[in-house]
């Protein structure tokens, strides 16, 4: 637990790392409304700032004008301030959640990307400034950065977590998710939307996905992946290399056509009232998203939906797939916030999935991708808490 740490000692750490888009200031803090008991009583965390929390604006890492504080709390937050928890800020967020990044830089070195879209969330906990953080999730945007500072980020089955209160421009993709910076913690903060946890299978099968047809993997990610392959199979789990060429080709395209769609249209509202908000980076997305057809994107619909079907087929025997994270560490620079391209099948399918931190790569942090099949959220948080400490080789060094 982060020992109330104060706005002013966050705003110190947080000069060089910039993971804040708003902290109130502490002499004109109002004392939160946030109980004094409950399941998560005394934790203090961030809400990336594309989710509402009262009394705090919500600027969506874009230049918009005369943005006024919500009057409510999203509905996650709300539960999570019931359960005890305190929201302290809201974190940087790329333009709109799309890709223009913010100003974050990666605690483990400031002169690497933290990935995005949820960057100032990730980097955050990364730093010891909360104990947890909310970030979202329509392609990759909480596995990558998750995976870029070393810390557990998990998605949920699409649908679990509620999203009023949230500026939602994917309405079939995103998923609000968050980051901690152990296991035990995420199932806590997933015990407030879901319920108590399930227990683990006696003899656990997984399915390893290296996913070389989405793209080329670094020797390190590529590494990670195999030592965590062959710790599991130390410890008892049946392991099984598994390749799913077409299944994975086909899922890219779809959820390429259903993000550019969805995400065009729900940011055309903002390119009528304010385009000079809007970054060159995210008009090309609204250009590229609106090129794509009604009759287009119901056909890619369709096709999500049997590709589902065809994915829980496929992996109906196994309790989890062991895939990568991002295709290496985090890249250096900041005009980009990484590839995404290892996370947008599990976006599109809405399947639940969590990155675990296994070991260091020079001084960056690396891991890999857990994920398990839909609405069985809490078996794959128990699954990864049992099985986190049979692959963490870290060295343990803090950012």
């Amino acid at each position: 637990m982060i020992a109330d740490a104060s706005l002013s000692e966050i705003a110190r750490r947080d000069i060089e790392i910039r993971a804040w888009a708003y902290l109130p200031a502490e002499t004109a803090a109002t004392p939160p409304a946030t109980p004094t008991h409950g399941p998560l009583a005394g934790l203090q965390f961030g809400v990336k700032d594309v989710i509402n929390v009262r009394s705090m604006p919500t600027q969506h890492g874009a230049a918009l004008s005369a943005v006024e504080p919500a009057r409510f709390d999203a509905a996650c937050v709300a539960m999570l301030r019931a359960a005890g928890a305190n929201p302290v800020g809201k974190t940087v967020t790329a333009e709109f959640a799309v890709t223009a990044p913010g100003p974050t830089r990666n605690p483990w070195n400031l002169a690497h990307t933290p990935g995005g879209s949820s960057s100032g969330s990730a980097a955050a906990v990364a730093a010891g400034m909360v104990d947890f953080a909310l970030g979202t999730q329509t392609g990759g945007s909480m596995i990558r950065p998750a995976a870029f500072n070393g810390v557990v980020g998990f998605k949920p089955s699409f649908g679990r977590v509620p999203r009023t209160g949230m500026q939602v421009l994917c309405d079939s993709l995103d998923t609000i998710g968050w980051f901690t910076r152990d296991v035990g913690l995420c199932r806590d903060i997933a015990r407030i939307f879901f319920g108590e946890p399930t227990g683990v299978p006696t003899k656990l099968r997984v399915a390893v996905l290296a996913s070389l047809e989405a793209g080329a993997l670094e020797t390190s990610a590529m590494d990670a992946l195999k030592q965590a392959a062959e710790d599991l199979a130390t410890h008892g789990a049946e392991v099984e290399w598994i390749e799913e060429g077409e299944l994975i080709t086909s899922a890219l395209a779809v959820h390429q056509g259903v993000m550019g769609y969805e995400l065009a249209r729900g940011l055309f509202p903002i390119l009528q009232a304010e385009p000079s908000a809007l970054r060159p980076q995210t008009m090309a997305a609204i250009e590229h998203g609106l090129a794509v057809t009604a009759d287009e994107y119901h056909a890619l619909q369709q096709q999500r939906g049997e590709l589902q079907q065809a994915w829980e087929r496929r992996c109906e025997s196994f309790d989890l797939i062991l895939t990568p994270s991002a295709p290496g560490t985090a890249p250096a620079g900041h005009a980009s916030t990484g590839s995404s391209i290892f996370n947008r099948t599990w976006s599109l399918l809405g399947w639940p999935s969590i990155h675990l931190p296994t070991s260091e790569h020079g001084d960056l942090p690396i891991g890999v991708q857990c994920v398990g099949h839909p609405l069985q959220d809490l078996l794959l948080l128990d699954i990864a808490a049992a099985i986190h400490p049979w692959i963490d080789r870290r060295s343990r060094r803090q950012p």
